[in-house]
């Protein structure tokens, strides 16, 4: 079965699905510093903050919330953050030194010619340790 559910912003709260399915890891797609600061309170495990950079896969979410947002985050609310929209392996650095606790991609691995070479290298960022 599956470890995790990752929800929205705007869909049940992580506390609803932690009633039903106690021991799942429940993560929540943030947008704001109060939409993280929410998704604690309704009792998210984690978060993603997004999108830190440009990206077309978040456009719809406004303009990049950036490393300073980024950071805010990370000293706002006491959950796992990962920084996610616009990452590349150049920018997981960056991202790590404001206090994330990890990064989720989605095109710095899609969009690559060698996906599974690609992976390996994010990999070896985080020493080998991936959610």
């Amino acid at each position: 079965g599956a470890d995790g559910v990752h929800l929205t912003e705007t869909s049940i709260q992580a506390r609803e699905v932690k009633n039903s399915f106690p021991d799942l890891i429940v993560g929540v797609s943030t947008h704001s510093i109060e939409g993280a600061r929410r998704a604690e309170t309704q009792g998210a495990d984690f978060i993603t903050f997004s999108p830190i950079y440009e990206t077309p896969s978040k456009a719809n979410y406004g303009p990049p919330q950036g490393l300073d947002l980024l950071r805010q985050a990370t000293q706002t609310v006491r959950l796992p953050v990962l920084a996610l929209g616009g990452i590349t392996l150049h920018r997981v650095p960056e991202c790590l030194e404001q206090g994330a606790f990890g990064v989720a991609v989605i095109s710095g691995i899609w969009d690559s010619t060698h996906i599974k070479q690609q992976s390996s290298e994010y990999t070896q960022n985080f020493g080998g340790n991936l959610l």
